[in-house]
């Protein structure tokens, strides 16, 4: 009995060796294996932090080039206008420029006037003394005098009216030379009018023949039509006859 103890007590401490090893190594296991897991867990959230951080800096990657391609766009309408107001500029100093030396040409203008103005009055004042001068020692040479300037007045006139009469010419030859272009010009449009409308009328005449054509055609299409539907009807008639 005693020897029936020990062995029973023998085999329970090892039944309790064995579910206490194998407690052991189940809870080890499963330790190791929710270790894992957390590593897994730990792997996959890295993989999925890195992931939406590529996917942030695609989004970012893509906002810098639309960011870019927005600042070449604006530096290209700035370049745009500054071509712009760098041509009205240039078009600004050009006009100025004009303006400066029309200025100065009018100046120049006035400036001879003045100065020629200036000499006549000398001239004038001049004449004048020598005239008195003139009157006062001779009053015949006076009286020549003023023959001749009348005959040089006479000359200037007579010089005068021709250049007005040639002024004149050369105006009426330009009037008519305006209106024999004008002439031609509206000769020109009503001939090419003529052309046009002759062109259509041509054209018209084409379409109408093509149409007509077209009609008998069609006209011959549906006799050709008609005359077989004569012959099938007449040999279906013959036929249903002859049954």
């Amino acid at each position: 009995m005693a020897r029936k103890k020990k062995i029973t007590k023998s085999r329970n401490k090892s039944n309790l060796s064995k579910i206490a090893s194998f407690t052991a190594q189940s809870i080890s296991s499963a330790y190791s294996s929710y270790k894992k897991q957390q590593e897994q867990k730990k792997v996959e959230e890295i993989k999925l932090r890195k992931l939406e951080e590529n996917n942030k800096l695609i989004k970012e990657k893509k906002e810098l080039k639309i960011r870019e391609d927005q600042f070449k766009k604006d530096i290209d309408k700035l370049k745009s206008k500054e071509e712009y107001l760098k041509n009205k500029e240039r078009e600004l100093k050009s006009k100025d420029e004009k303006l400066k030396n029309e200025n100065e040409r009018l100046i120049r203008k006035e400036e001879d006037q003045n100065l020629f103005n200036k000499e006549l009055r000398s001239k004038e004042k001049e004449l004048k003394l020598r005239e008195e001068e003139q009157n006062r020692k001779d009053i015949d040479l006076k009286v020549r005098e003023e023959e001749q300037k009348n005959k040089e007045l006479k000359e200037q006139r007579r010089k005068y009216k021709a250049i007005k009469v040639v002024k004149e010419e050369e105006e009426r030859k330009k009037k008519l030379e305006y209106i024999k272009i004008k002439e031609w010009e509206e000769k020109f449009d009503k001939e090419q009018k003529l052309k046009e409308e002759e062109e259509k009328l041509r054209e018209q005449k084409i379409r109408r023949r093509e149409l007509e054509s077209l009609k008998k055609l069609e006209l011959e299409e549906q006799e050709v039509k008609d005359e077989l539907s004569n012959r099938l009807k007449d040999f279906s008639i013959d036929k249903t006859t002859k049954n």
